[in-house]
């Protein structure tokens, strides 16, 4: 999937669909189960321990969830029932050049034409944004002096005129593009939530993009973890399993403490997700813990391993990768714990 254009199996993505994946956390109207968030953070734990290729999160956990939150009925009524049965692909173009979550850093602007709005701009990083079918487009709307204020969400289709889909070249199995808006048209009725008020519906997309990356870490982390364990009780020197040696248990050990320690932190965030908390301090810190602790265990484990750990034919880099990628997302750990120094 590395070298794959699109980065993940059609084949597989609908399979996804007939079990029911897709339509998880949406109502049984639009096809889904009417599950909890706490229930899709115990999928994604498993994707993360499998490090499953594809458009799952940026179409059901991103896109598919703002439109349940924040969509009208006809939006949801087209958008969410496509997605449960597999025949829509989406994705969150939220960040711009510098990358920043801030909103401040939103300078993509939409002007309203009419009937339509106008958008310009350029989006980076868009999380499986070659494949995508539509795009949420954080824009703004209002030059307001408050960079909070003049914010809103936008249904875009993926295909519009105007509209350049680049693929990065990033690390590791996930796919990301840029997507540059040249006078792209957008009917009105596309407006996700309130025009000129969408940054708090942008931050609790937020909060959730970072309970899910816990919990995608969580399962990476434990994979990583079983893969060393196995191979310190396996692997010999100097007659003996290297697990026998203090410094390589005492890695094992730490390893273990950022594993559990991570799981309960984002166990208790998805809950507070459920809740309705999505502004708890409780979430930064999940996420600021876990964005670290995932690269932690990843390069202990390479400790462990020693050079085979760097090889093609071992899993052990591709966790690694992940990891960076999973640090970064929806804030890193300097950015959650500005955010909750802030809250003290």
């Amino acid at each position: 999937m590395e070298t794959d254009d699109f980065g993940h199996s059609t084949e597989l993505w609908q399979k996804m669909a007939s079990i029911g994946w897709l339509g998880l956390p949406f109502p049984e109207q639009y096809g889904g189960s009417s599950l909890s968030f706490q229930d899709m953070a115990v999928l994604l734990e498993e994707m993360g321990r499998s490090l499953l290729p594809g458009p799952f999160f940026s179409t059901v956990v991103m896109c598919g969830q703002a439109i349940l939150e924040a969509g009208t009925n006809n939006q949801k009524a087209e958008f969410l029932t496509k997605i449960a049965s597999g025949k829509l692909i989406m994705s969150l173009a939220f960040t711009d050049h510098d990358a920043s979550y801030q909103p401040d850093a939103i300078s993509v602007r939409a002007e309203l034409s009419g009937d339509n709005y106008l958008i310009n701009g350029t989006k980076m990083f868009v999380a499986d944004g070659q494949t995508a079918d539509y795009f949420i487009v954080v824009t703004r709307t209002n030059a307001n002096t408050n960079p909070r204020h003049g914010i809103s969400l936008l249904l875009v289709d993926a295909h519009s005129h105007g509209i350049t889909v680049n693929p990065l070249r990033i690390m590791g199995i996930d796919k990301q593009a840029e997507v540059v808006f040249q006078n792209v048209r957008v009917p009105s009725v596309n407006l996700l939530g309130a025009s000129d008020d969408g940054w708090p519906l942008a931050e609790k997309l937020l909060a959730r993009g970072a309970v899910g990356k816990c919990a995608e870490s969580v399962g990476g982390a434990q994979a990583a973890l079983d893969m060393t364990i196995n191979y310190i009780q396996k692997r010999h020197a100097f007659g003996q399993p290297i697990g026998s040696f203090q410094a390589i248990q005492h890695h094992a050990a730490n390893m273990l403490t950022d594993v559990d320690t991570s799981r309960y932190l984002m166990h208790q965030a998805a809950w507070l997700v459920d809740q309705g908390e999505l502004y708890a301090p409780e979430i930064s810190k999940a996420k600021a813990w876990t964005s670290d602790a995932y690269r932690r265990v990843t390069t202990l484990a390479h400790q462990c391993h020693g050079a085979i750990a760097f090889t093609k034919e071992m899993d052990l880099h591709l966790y690694h990768k992940k990891a960076k990628i999973n640090e970064i997302l929806f804030g890193d750990a300097s950015f959650h714990w500005d955010k909750i120094a802030g809250d003290l």
